[in-house]
């Protein structure tokens, strides 16, 4: 069901927003996050919680229809008592933070930002690949430290002819593949369970085995979602498939990897390196023991963020919560059997379209 069957005119769909997108003294902590779809949108009311927690509290919740939510949990605590609450959006599109089960008994949708993050993660990723490959850390230590005649021991290596494999092949796994096509590169490998011959076909890739992905690429990039299935999905038997010269790419999800695995096989170059923005253990606020190899890049949970992210997963928030005010089921659900709830349904049915 995807439309309304009744209208209260005075209803105000209240959207809040976690206290994280904004400054302590105030003012947006991303400028370029883009709300002005809310701002502009008649009948639509726009504001931020007063303070930042961890986890979301149900009284934070108490006066909005819709949150959209930077980084605080999502408990079943959160949506409790949740009488008005009709949606959860995600910032970009992961969602292990929010308590998926708990929000569809308590008759809340939950949706990502979908597509708004592809192109960003993709260049992203890309720009490591290049970074690692060609060496650019150490080069630029060595002009730095004046030891310019040992640049002979530092020899890169291109990207041409060199195998790709992705894991999760949804809109990031897409785009990056579409990007590394004009260098030169061998057939792109995919795992993904969901991926079918003819979807593959379709878009130039060859859809292997995870074993045999690890086996014959020359670049592992993790682009699927943290859940049960996918924990620990690269663990120390997984790295010991990949070739000596490999490396891997982590923007996904800091428990898809085994990391005390993933550093044995880093220290003891059983692999040529990694690129990791995200860890088991977030945030990272004391020196982490990957810092300590000179084959590793880092980056906070943050190495996609862009201007031009922050202004397409706010364009995409913001219409979610519009498409719902209107009655339309928004882009990127994650809990679709919600609509098909009595007590979503009657919570939804006080909007339609203005």
């Amino acid at each position: 069901m995807t439309a309304i069957a009744a209208k209260t005119m005075s209803n105000t769909f209240h959207v809040a927003l976690t206290a994280d997108f904004m400054l302590p003294g105030g003012g947006p902590r991303y400028p370029s996050f883009d709300l002005d779809l809310l701002r502009s949108k008649a009948g639509m009311q726009l504001d931020f919680f007063h303070e930042h927690r961890p986890e979301i509290g149900h009284d934070q919740i108490a006066e909005a229809h819709g949150v959209i939510v930077l980084t605080p949990k999502v408990t079943a605590h959160s949506v409790a008592n949740a009488k008005d609450l009709l949606a959860i959006g995600r910032f970009g599109v992961g969602y292990d933070a929010v308590d998926i089960t708990a929000c569809t008994e308590a008759d809340v949708a939950v949706f990502i930002t979908s597509g708004a993050v592809d192109r960003s993660v993709a260049e992203a990723t890309l720009s490591w690949m290049l970074a690692l490959t060609h060496q650019l850390v150490a080069k630029d230590r060595l002009v730095r430290e004046g030891r310019w005649d040992e640049r002979s021991a530092f020899m890169g290596r291109e990207l041409r002819d060199r195998t790709l494999g992705i894991v999760g092949f949804g809109g990031i796994g897409r785009a990056l593949a579409q990007l590394t096509k004009s260098f030169g590169m061998l057939p792109t490998l995919v795992f993904d369970p969901f991926l079918d011959a003819s979807t593959a076909a379709s878009l130039d890739v060859k859809s292997v085995s995870l074993d045999d992905l690890l086996a014959q690429s020359d670049f592992v990039s993790i682009h699927c979602p943290l859940n049960a299935q996918t924990r620990n999905l690269i663990g120390a038997r997984e790295l010991s498939r990949m070739k000596p010269q490999s490396y891997l790419f982590n923007t996904a999800r800091g428990g898809i990897v085994d990391e005390d695995a993933l550093y044995d096989a880093l220290a003891t170059r059983r692999i040529a390196g990694a690129a990791l923005d995200c860890f088991a253990d977030e945030p990272v606020t004391s020196p982490h023991r990957f810092g300590k190899l000179d084959n590793v890049l880092l980056a906070p949970h943050c190495i996609s963020w862009t201007e031009e992210l922050f202004r397409d997963i706010g364009r995409a928030a913001s219409q979610g919560m519009i498409d719902l005010a209107n009655g339309t089921r928004p882009r990127g659900v994650v809990n679709p059997e919600v609509f098909e709830r009595d007590g979503f349904q009657k919570k939804w049915s006080r909007f339609q379209s203005h």
